[in-house]
């Protein structure tokens, strides 16, 4: 069973790493695409976690908050996404 305080930690973490980062190649590039794409998939998987927690399925709220946010630190890693230097919400290369 999933602890409320953490799943509202990796709730609000996920909600200012999303809110931070932009997509990091020019927008004609074939990269763009995909940088929207990780985008997508980042605030599509934080809308499944919002609407679990409202429903009371912590669990499945906390899987899918992970998923949202492994999609944002993956797109920032490949320089997919513009993340700055923040590597508290990032995993950064270097």
């Amino acid at each position: 069973m999933t602890d409320p305080a953490l799943l509202e930690k990796y709730l609000r973490l996920t909600r200012e790493a999303l809110a931070k980062v932009s997509a990091a190649p020019p927008e004609r590039s074939f990269l763009h695409g995909a940088s929207a794409d990780f985008l997508s998939m980042a605030r599509s998987y934080l809308a499944d976690a919002e609407h679990f927690s409202a429903s009371g399925d912590a669990d499945r709220a906390l899987a899918a908050a992970s998923y949202a946010h492994a999609w944002l630190d993956a797109g920032v890693r490949l320089g997919l996404l513009n993340g700055g230097d923040d590597d508290q919400r990032f995993t950064l290369f270097r």
